[in-house]
């Protein structure tokens, strides 16, 4: 009884994983990336993200003891934690990275000049000198340690509230709005009249021009970009946001026509006829019979246009002014912080997940009529 409506098909089982395994695809990198927003530069150089949910052994990196000096009997003794904000348990310690796991916690260990150190279980050290160690180079210690989950929002802080990076992110976050909306409400409104005439409306050549459409679709991003460059210096149109905003539109509108000329010729055929013999031109059955029912496509086109200009960095790059930085959109300001920070990972991982998190919004707010309009267009 396969394949009979009713009756689940044999392949059920085929669809569900690999629906499931296209989620964990996508929520894996998704939450790593949340969580190494939330860790240290240490932990994140130290072990992987998935395993700062448990408490874990590691080998942290040096820790040079400092502290007030305090004369004991014959001795000048410094004391102090070289945990003072987690509760970590150490089983080895050492003073040189060589041997960084030389001793285990409560042995003494002799250094230059009578000096001698000792780090117990829980990280507290006393550091010892027959003579006074001011102005001396107190020695490292190296530990390895079990260590519970530690999160921190300093990340976000520097992020988002330092002087030095957060007006550089909070520009970067308007100049991405500023060619992202444009970029996706101009090719709807111009998609939505060319859809409608290609679906609706009798004129020579209307085969070919769907036909030419769809092969826009294979035409690659990279092959158009340097003449339409060329293109838009010989206009005069140069390059800033009104240059970018053509391009965007340029680079989606084959696909919006495709997407929403394929949901509008799927609508009732009676309807359009109706309104035509009671006297309605095409502009009044578009705007007000056409728009209202084709919502789910437009909607589902709008959220891959915003996601794609919202995450383009190449139509940036190429059409965008930057050398003032004054149109710095957030993906080049996130190479930038590459750039200068080098290997400050948590620094470019907290940056990456406030990039996306605007993106995120609009899909999980506006999902089911991206499944609508996908839907709508493959379905008679």
């Amino acid at each position: 009884m396969d394949n009979i409506a009713g009756s689940k098909s044999s392949l059920t089982w085929a669809v569900h994983i690999s629906v499931a395994a296209l989620v964990l695809l996508w929520v894996f990198p998704t939450l790593g990336l949340l969580v190494s927003s939330f860790r240290t530069a240490d932990q994140i150089y130290s072990s992987g993200w998935w395993a700062s949910l448990f408490t874990q052994e590691s080998q942290n990196p040096a820790i040079r003891l400092e502290g007030d000096e305090v004369q004991d009997g014959l001795f000048y003794v410094i004391e102090g934690d070289l945990f003072p904000t987690t509760d970590a348990t150490i089983s080895a310690w050492g003073t040189s990275s060589r041997d960084p796991e030389a001793f285990a916690p409560g042995d003494v260990a002799e250094l230059k000049d009578g000096w001698t150190v000792t780090v117990d279980v829980a990280g507290d050290f006393r550091l010892t000198s027959p003579t006074s160690m001011e102005g001396e180079r107190l020695p490292r210690v190296f530990t390895t340690a079990e260590t519970p989950p530690e999160f921190t929002l300093d990340n976000y802080d520097e992020m988002l509230f330092s002087p030095s990076t957060s007006q550089n992110m909070a520009k970067a976050f308007f100049n991405t709005l500023t060619v992202t909306i444009p970029a996706t409400i101009i090719p709807i409104l111009i998609a939505a009249f060319a859809a409608y005439a290609l679906a609706w409306m009798d004129f020579p050549g209307r085969a070919l021009l769907v036909a030419f459409v769809v092969a826009l679709l294979v035409v690659p991003l990279q092959l158009a970009l340097i003449p339409l460059l060329k293109l838009h210096l010989s206009l005069g149109i140069g390059k800033g946001y009104l240059g970018v905003w053509l391009a965007h539109t340029g680079f989606g509108m084959p696909l919006a026509i495709y997407l929403l000329r394929n949901y509008m010729v799927g609508l009732p055929r009676d309807i359009i006829e109706n309104a035509r013999v009671d006297g309605a031109t095409e502009f009044q059955i578009f705007t007000k019979i056409i728009l209202p029912l084709s919502f789910p496509a437009l909607a589902s086109f709008a959220i891959f246009q915003f996601l794609w200009t919202w995450n383009d960095l190449l139509v940036g790059l190429v059409f965008l002014i930057d050398s003032t930085g004054d149109t710095t959109i957030m993906t080049r300001q996130i190479i930038e912080l590459l750039g200068t920070r080098g290997g400050n990972w948590e620094i470019l991982a907290t940056a990456a997940f406030v990039s996306i998190a605007v993106p995120l919004g609009v899909f999980f707010a506006m999902q089911k009529y991206l499944v609508r309009g996908l839907l709508a267009g493959s379905v008679k």
